[in-house]
């Protein structure tokens, strides 16, 4: 089944309209190397197919024809970036939209947004605002929720296996359902409901679309259908209920509410940002823990730091903010993990990469998941070491590659700081231990998970 990934550019494509339409006999004259098609009509889409994901294509495609590569859903021409070097000199900093929300909207059909530069950066700004006063604000509630999860783990025999995907996902669908929505989702049925709708909606714009599989079953477009109507019920009444209302505790949707945006708008951006958070932050909180498990060094450095920060006190805002280290390991967890392994741009003027020259209105791909394992930018790529994190030009490529900084998207930075309370709730009292002989293998699509439940078990540290 072709992923996410895969059908997010594609939509993106058949959004656009414009996009080059070009007949494989004229795939030489964009004189950028790649493969021709292997069928005039789906053009490589059997050899993504045959290669397991999109990133694998990607990494396949690299290897062979270098940092610039071609390649064709149908008869449409997409061009690849595969360095860091080549993706600074297409990187515009200036640009507002979030690739990540565009493929999402696209998916979902969704047409609000893509307004002009100014109308761009203040939805950029009420998401910023939105993200740090929804973390403010419901710190406590965070804070909560990762001690509940921590005593859970505390009751647990020390040789118990422990399913860490199914807890991370229950932990971000608690904790982003409430700071995003409020007091709602107080009720754990209403998580229960939300998550079984989310999951729905987010299995099939990952797969029944695109292989037109959805339409051809009554049922599962119907039960898509349905879910995605529950999420928009539920979120049209919570955003009624906060207009002109004012609440002690500030959710995300209060900024969204505040801002110069219409029903629709906030709808679609409440959505979107619930969605994209839920996946992410439960992502990076699994892929982070795994790699802790698979290395006592880093997890033994991390403990001495949250000790050293916290000592007997209090875990608190302020404090948080000096986990260096902490967003050291969490960086490094978005690098090994190759957590979001394929982003995209549409070409708006003609560009020139190398010496290759990029139509207007050319689709092309940035290749994350292969720029994170490029050992010319990151030696010993393939070790989990986040003490690489220490060096400033580092730290500068991974904030040009949207992981950190001013174009970081707000839903990774939302995970962050969940993930950095988690883990400073979990380190104090537990050792994190992997499970003897257990191979995690990894699916790519939009935001990279294990194939199958990963187990962990925990000891006391005291």
């Amino acid at each position: 089944m072709l992923d996410f990934a895969i059908f997010a550019v594609t939509f993106l494509l058949a959004l656009v309209g414009a996009v080059l339409y070009l007949y494989p006999a004229s795939r030489q004259a964009a004189g950028i190397p790649g493969i021709t098609p292997t069928e005039e009509k789906d053009g490589n889409l059997p050899d993504i197919v045959n290669s397991g994901s999109l990133h694998e294509f990607l990494v396949n495609l690299h290897e062979r024809y270098g940092p610039v590569v071609s390649f064709w859903f149908g008869r449409r021409l997409v061009v690849s970036l595969g360095t860091v070097d080549v993706l600074k000199q297409h990187i515009n900093p200036n640009k507002t939209s979030d690739p990540f929300e565009t493929m999402l909207k696209s998916l979902l059909r969704y047409q609000s947004g893509g307004g002009n530069v100014s109308e761009n950066h203040m939805r950029k700004k009420l998401y910023e605002n939105g993200v740090t006063n929804s973390l403010q604000s419901n710190f406590a509630l965070l804070l909560k929720l990762s001690e509940e999860l921590l005593d859970k783990w505390l009751s647990y025999p020390e040789s118990q296996h422990v399913p860490l995907c199914q807890h991370m996902l229950g932990f971000a669908m608690k904790s982003v359902t409430q700071m995003v929505m409020g007091s709602t989702f107080e009720d754990d049925q209403e998580v229960i409901r939300f998550q079984k709708n989310h999951g729905t909606v987010w299995s099939e714009i990952g797969k029944g679309f695109l292989d037109g599989s959805l339409d051809k079953s009554t049922t599962r477009k119907k039960q898509y259908e349905d879910a995605l109507m529950q999420l928009e019920s539920i979120l049209k009444k919570i955003i009624k209920e906060r207009k002109g209302m004012n609440f002690n505790q500030h959710i995300f949707i209060d900024s969204l509410v505040q801002g110069n945006l219409n029903d629709q708008q906030i709808l679609e951006d409440s959505m979107i940002f619930s969605l994209a958070s839920c996946i992410i932050t439960a992502k990076l909180c699994t892929w982070a823990i795994c790699f802790l498990t698979t290395s006592e060094e880093v997890q033994k450095k991390l403990y001495e730091e949250i000790d050293q920060v916290f000592g007997k006190g209090p875990i608190t805002p302020e404090k948080i903010e000096q986990l260096r280290y902490c967003r050291q390991v969490l960086c490094e967890t978005v690098r090994a993990a190759k957590l979001t392994p394929v982003s995209a741009r549409l070409q708006d003027i003609e560009g020139k990469i190398d010496k290759f020259i990029i139509p207007r209105e050319t689709l092309v791909l940035y290749a994350l998941g292969v720029v994170l394992q490029d050992p010319s930018t990151w030696p010993s790529a393939h070790k989990f070491d986040p003490d690489r994190f220490d060096d400033e030009l580092v730290v500068k490529t991974f904030s040009l590659l949207g992981f950190s900084g001013p174009q970081e998207c707000p839903e990774l930075r939302f995970a962050y700081m969940v993930t950095t309370v988690l883990l400073s709730v979990l380190m104090r009292r537990l050792h994190l231990l992997s499970v003897e002989g257990q191979v995690i293998e990894t699916k790519y699509e939009l935001v990279t998970s294990s194939k199958e439940e990963a187990w962990i078990t925990v000891s006391k540290r005291y």
